[in-house]
């Protein structure tokens, strides 16, 4: 069962992350005709043209959208997501009223419509990734994107990538070829906004690390004793050499890379050392499994963003890396 606390958290980042992406939407792709997908996309296309206010034409689109969500999905698309978007519509008209959808940049030069182009995304992908940490979604095109991917054998990645080109495209006839260049700007920086809130924020950032090494033993009883991690110890064979080589695995917090670093210089200047991010570990000495757990035993709409979590290795022949607790 989920605690008291995680269930208010839940609905603080669906209210934080709303507000954050109702402002973006209202002071920055709104007033610059930056559609980059979505039905904020359709409905900044539909103020510039026909003068209807976004929030509320989001909010008509959305309930439709929704609908049919719950019909294929079943009650998964439930209480939570219906208030994220309504509250994100609702974020949009105050953001408007209060500040006008003339924005907060003064629109002189293409310098301007870039800057909102790059805010707007980060405060859409920051907002959209709080709500997504939820459990919950925004509704919008990437409900329409789960029922062609379920209904097709066309991949979820494309289903969403076809939906909003086809929305920048038709920016393009409204606002020209330089807006729907720069409405792609926004499409990939709130992407990466939305895969740095999932998956960094609130977590306890570490890297794995391979080490090779003659010392190995000797490295692993410092990484139990002064560290206070563990590892685990592979065998392989070189495909140079043709013999037997051990190789260690372990994660370890950020802040004791350079510890580490400096401890396996010391034991063996020849060591070899792999280090890749970690972007979530669960388990002792991390984020409790348990935590990330119970957001599963209310279901939500699976929601994928569109973004692609990366593994950021590096090479060196001693370099930074991170090891897990013991197991």
């Amino acid at each position: 069962m989920r605690t008291i606390n995680q269930k208010i958290s839940d609905y603080l980042y669906i209210i934080i992350g709303s507000i954050l992406a109702g402002f973006g939407i209202a002071a920055f792709t709104t007033p610059g005709k930056i559609a980059g997908g979505g039905v904020n996309g359709i409905a900044i296309i539909l103020y510039h043209t026909l003068d209807l206010e976004p929030g509320f034409t989001m909010l008509l689109m959305n309930i439709p959208i929704f609908i049919v969500g719950l019909r294929v999905f079943g009650p998964k698309y439930g209480f939570k997501s219906l208030l994220g978007m309504l509250l994100l519509s609702a974020s949009v008209s105050a953001t408007g009223k209060l500040i006008g959808y003339g924005g907060i940049i003064a629109y002189t030069d293409s310098v301007d419509i870039l800057l909102s182009a790059l805010f707007g995304g980060i405060f859409i992908g920051a907002g959209i990734g709080l709500v997504l940490r939820s459990g919950a979604n925004t509704g919008g095109t990437d409900i329409i994107s789960q029922v062609l991917n379920k209904y097709t054998a066309i991949p979820l990645g494309t289903c969403l990538l076809l939906v909003d080109g086809l929305v920048i495209i038709t920016s393009a006839f409204f606002f020209g070829i330089e807006r729907a260049m720069f409405a792609i700007i926004t499409v990939y920086s709130s992407s990466q906004m939305v895969n740095y809130v999932i998956m960094v924020i609130g977590t306890r950032y570490a890297k794995t690390v391979y080490l090779f090494s003659e010392h190995l033993e000797t490295i692993n009883e410092m990484i139990i004793n002064e560290l206070h991690h563990g590892g685990t110890i592979f065998s392989g064979m070189g495909i140079y050499t043709k013999q037997e080589r051990k190789m260690l695995m372990a994660v370890i917090p950020n802040q004791q890379i350079s510890r580490l670093t400096t401890m396996v210089h010391k034991t063996d200047p020849k060591a070899f050392m792999i280090v890749e991010e970690a972007y979530q570990v669960l388990g002792e000495g991390f984020t409790p499994m348990a935590k990330i757990a119970a957001r599963v035993e209310e279901p939500t709409p699976a929601v994928v963003p569109r973004v692609k979590t990366r593994s950021a290795a590096q090479v060196t022949p001693v370099s930074r890396h991170r090891s897990h607790k013991k197991h």
